[in-house]
């Protein structure tokens, strides 16, 4: 029995999903009319309290293509230095926005107003065009730390006042809200933009939704057809979206659980320095001085626990639907009793 943690998309669909895609009702969604696709559409925009919803086969893609409608060439977006905007989005803010970023240093990639205003640019001839903030929530490489409404609120309330547009990176949005316990129909009200990953803790093998006004959702349909994102009879991705949204959000807290079980048992082993704080299903830990995470992932792999190496000291688990709990007694048991030899 194989203990997959290295990362939450590698989930597969249920029988349950897999009735509701074969059972969709589909048309042709670049002409408009796949029913699925606008039912999934407007139930993510209803939950999040905003006025319409664009689904696009990936969250790199409604991230860019958001990022492409806040902005315009030569202007600045502003977001974490551990941001997957910027660090594994394939360069994209250049490549399709001709922007630059200006990269902060958040706790464990949190931004705050007070980081943020200082690095708003004024208006000057020399300067790019400071238009807007970008969010993640959860933070992939912070180990799943994520914002609570009561720290989201002030940022709003900055970009506001300096006229900059706010977009959220949600790639595990309904983890954070799981953490937190504060509700999607507040979100609506502070951000311009939000993109919704289902196809990680929620399950979907496919796709994402980038909700924002109708004015924004005009403009996305058309970069996303410019990106090669039109898609045709797309509502069997879009039921399985509609069926992860109805069946695996209440369940997240299950794998909140299978993370902490996880950190408890590396804080104890003496082959690991340190682990962050677990908040919600990402376990982030730096191995001990003069190991090799490589070399510590591939004994574990020995083991049957799958994770990856996420930088020069460190390595990440995932936890997901796809996780039982016989499995995370297994792999905490490996974890515990795991004679690491030396680095080869």
């Amino acid at each position: 029995m194989n203990v997959d943690l290295r990362s939450d998309t590698v989930t597969t669909p249920d029988q349950g999903m897999l009735d509701a895609m074969m059972s969709a009702k589909v048309g042709d969604d670049v002409f408009g009319e796949d029913e699925t696709v606008k039912a999934l559409e407007h139930k993510l925009a209803a939950m999040f309290n905003m006025e319409a919803g664009l689904f696009c086969p990936s969250g790199t893609m409604t991230n860019q293509i958001a990022i492409k409608c806040f902005t315009n060439p030569m202007d600045e977006v502003i977001c974490d230095q551990t941001a997957h905007v910027y660090r594994y989005e394939r360069g994209g803010i250049a490549y399709h926005s001709l922007a630059s970023v200006r990269l902060l240093n958040g706790e464990r990639g949190i931004l705050t107003p007070e980081l943020i205003e200082p690095e708003i640019n004024d208006e000057n001839v020399h300067y790019p065009h400071s238009s807007l903030v970008v969010l993640e929530n959860t933070v992939n490489k912070g180990g799943g730390a994520c914002y609570s409404l009561s720290q989201i609120e002030p940022i709003h309330t900055l970009c506001n006042i300096k006229g900059l547009k706010l977009h959220l990176d949600g790639a595990r949005i309904f983890n954070a809200l799981t953490a937190t316990g504060d509700h999607a129909k507040d979100y609506g009200q502070y951000f311009d933009g939000i993109s919704v990953c289902l196809s990680k803790g929620l399950g979907a093998p496919v796709g994402s939704v980038l909700l924002g006004s109708k004015e924004t959702i005009k403009k996305a349909v058309n970069i996303r057809k410019a990106f090669g994102g039109g898609m045709r009879q797309a509502g069997f991705l879009a039921a399985a979206g509609i069926y992860a949204l109805d069946h695996n959000i209440a369940r997240l807290s299950t794998d909140h659980k299978h993370a902490k079980a996880l950190a408890d048992a590396l804080n104890n082993v003496n082959y690991v320095a340190s682990v962050l704080p677990v908040e919600t299903n990402i376990v982030v830990f730096e191995v001990a001085e003069g190991l090799k995470p490589a070399h510590l992932v591939h004994q574990l792999a020995e083991k049957g626990i799958a994770c990856n190496v996420t930088g020069p000291k460190t390595v990440r688990m995932v936890t997901h639907l796809n996780i039982s709990s016989e499995m995370i007694d297994r792999a905490v048991e490996n974890i515990i009793h795991l004679h690491v030899s030396a680095n080869k």
